[in-house]
């Protein structure tokens, strides 16, 4: 009788594996698919302010409604609109950021965030940003299908940034005219360049100034190496706590983790191209961010990891 019951038993695991690694290899197929069409020749390097920038923006506003994110409360629509003055007394630049949410079992909030505007096109030239950021939005996309379908412990905004690349303008309009309580906010999750490095590693910068941040900064995934880091402010340049949208957060005390690579040999050029990520990279990169969010999520009052840091500033 015992033989009976193991072969179905068996079966079934078969069964299990399988469509466990076809989800897996779906998840995988869809976040490249986001890059490679955000760094298209006909987005135009999703300058702000530029036709490409609104292609981008109706691709994502699409995939917003497909992943099922709703606008946050008193928001009519996902648009977020700013205006920021231009450098060196520069016309003013009209600038949309797109927020979407997963409500929580707490109204605590995680902001996990990425900015979708890149250089546009210089001297007749697209530089398509794939790495910067098209993959950071990708990655973001991928978290909210993510929770999308496992219901989070805490609120999980999701927020695509625009004008980084003229100074973090996006960001700084966030939280400047936050569509929530800034206390409500207890932590910033940002990506920026996330998919392009030859020797498999990634940082999470943060825990110098959030050491209690570094029992959560771990993952399963033995593919890529999560390394601690760049966010000494003695390192000068090579500080980058405030050198992507994490610093509009950090400049308002609300802790973070930023996700992101070494400089590379395309950064900031036209090479930066869907073809020259690398893809395997990319994939562990997206899964162990994921897995680092989930193990913050589960905490219910994410207040407690910062308990000590908030008496002490009492």
């Amino acid at each position: 009788m015992k033989k009976l019951f193991i072969l179905p038993f068996a079966v079934l695991l078969s069964c299990g594996s399988v469509k466990n690694q076809n989800d897996a290899n779906a998840v995988s197929k869809q976040l490249l698919k986001d890059v490679e069409t955000l760094s298209l020749d006909s987005y135009q390097g999703r300058k702000t302010g530029t036709e490409g920038a609104e292609m981008a923006r109706n691709y994502l506003t699409g995939r917003f409604k497909e992943i099922g994110l709703k606008p946050y409360p008193g928001m009519s629509s996902y648009e977020q609109a700013f205006e920021f003055k231009g450098r060196g007394g520069a016309a003013s630049t009209k600038g949309i950021n797109l927020i979407g949410y997963i409500p929580g079992k707490t109204d605590q909030a995680i902001v996990i965030s990425a900015h979708y505007d890149h250089v546009g096109v210089i001297r007749n030239e697209v530089y398509n940003g794939a790495d910067d950021n098209a993959s950071g939005v990708a990655g973001l996309l991928q978290f909210a299908k993510y929770f999308s379908q496992h219901k989070p412990n805490n609120t999980l905004i999701f927020a695509l940034f625009d004008a980084e690349e003229m100074g973090l303008q996006g960001a700084k309009a966030f939280v400047a005219a936050p569509p929530l309580p800034l206390d409500k906010i207890k932590i910033n999750i940002n990506m920026d360049m996330i998919s392009h490095n030859d020797k498999g590693e990634l940082y999470a910068v943060g825990t110098f100034r959030y050491p209690e941040l570094k029992p959560y900064i771990v993952t399963s995934n033995p593919n890529i190496k999560v390394l601690l880091g760049h966010d000494d402010p003695k390192l000068g340049h090579d500080d980058w706590t405030n050198q992507s949208d994490q610093g509009a957060f950090n400049a308002k005390n609300i802790p973070f983790i930023y996700f992101g690579v070494e400089d590379h040999k395309d950064y900031h050029k036209a090479t930066d191209e869907f073809q020259n990520i690398n893809q395997g990279f990319f994939i562990n990169a997206a899964n162990a961010i994921q897995e680092i969010i989930q193990n913050i999520d589960k905490e219910r009052n994410i207040q407690t990891i910062f308990r000590e840091k908030l008496q002490s500033q009492q």
